[in-house]
């Protein structure tokens, strides 16, 4: 299944897609008054599924007849994905870890060695907003750079998970562009601290547009992703080139802290990173998830 938060009349609701629409979660059978009122979002949702929530709600999508979906449409409960504005899937998720150098074509670009263990650094939930989202430059930086990346959404999640259950514990998958402010990590290279200032600045996480269940992936890591600026392709790789596996990330990040629902986890992103420029669109693909489009800005 497909999940995405969208805004309707200053609102943010969670739903799921169905062909060209969104469903409001909480207008579906299997979860109507299980999900509403201050809890009304997808975190709240995701915290709640289980095995036996997603299959009785895959079952009731599946069957809806177009006159159903119709007949919700008049009601507004569901909208055509066109004429609704989609938000970040997670507008705040507990935790965003991220991968240094996961493939091994992007550690030499960077003059790095490939690491023996993976490298994992955090990004503040503040940096993470939406498809058609700003990326703002700021005003501190001379380059900020681009990052397409594979985002694994925590389901169940846990401590101390061995890799052999690793997929049992995850949600979904969304793409993740990891903004970086590159002068200002070279300069924290030197000062052994090279991750959190430069990729932490606010809207440096773009996510989405939608999160994918497991079953609609596949292998999580025979996937392409892509990313281009402006329509010209920069980046274009495969999941199957990283050092590091889904499950064995899960394994080493759930060794020293837990994983709860809604965490994120970005992959790592191959080479050929670049420049972004004010007035830039950027547009990050992975296969089988969708393609994440915002708009670089300068700080004003």
């Amino acid at each position: 299944m497909k999940f995405t938060t969208y805004e309707q009349g200053s609102k943010l609701f969670p739903g799921v897609v169905a062909g060209g629409y969104v469903i409001r979660l909480d207008s579906l059978e299997p979860i109507r008054g299980r999900l509403g009122g201050g809890d009304l979002s997808l975190l709240s949702f995701i915290e709640l599924a289980d095995e036996a929530l997603l299959s009785s709600l895959k079952e009731e999508v599946d069957s809806l007849s177009r006159a159903e979906l119709l007949g919700m449409v008049e009601r507004r409960e569901a909208f055509r994905l066109d004429e609704v504005r989609l938000r970040a899937p997670i507008t705040r998720p507990p935790a965003v870890f991220c991968l240094g150098f996961n493939f091994r074509s992007h550690a030499p670009e960077l003059k790095r060695p490939v690491p023996e263990v993976p490298v994992v650094f955090m990004k503040p939930s503040r940096s993470v907003v939406g498809p058609d989202d700003e990326i703002v430059l700021p005003k501190a930086s001379t380059r900020v750079d681009y990052e397409v990346e594979l985002c694994v959404v925590i389901g169940k999640g846990g401590r101390y998970i061995p890799r052999s259950e690793a997929y049992s514990r995850i949600f979904g998958y969304t793409v993740l562009n990891d903004i970086t402010a590159r002068d200002i990590q070279q300069r924290d290279f030197s000062l052994a601290r090279p991750w959190l200032r430069s990729k932490g600045f606010d809207t440096f996480a773009p996510i989405g547009p939608f999160v994918v269940t497991g079953d609609e992936v596949g292998d999580p890591m025979s996937l392409s992703l892509s990313l281009s600026v402006n329509g010209e392709v920069r980046q274009s790789s495969r999941t199957g080139e990283m050092i590091f596996d889904v499950p064995s990330v899960v394994e080493y990040i759930s060794s020293f802290t837990t994983l709860e629902p809604g965490a994120l986890i970005a992959m790592g992103t191959p080479e050929k990173i670049g420049q972004l420029h004010d007035g830039d669109i950027v547009e990050a693909t992975v296969e089988r998830i969708g393609t994440l489009r915002n708009r670089a800005v300068l700080e004003k």
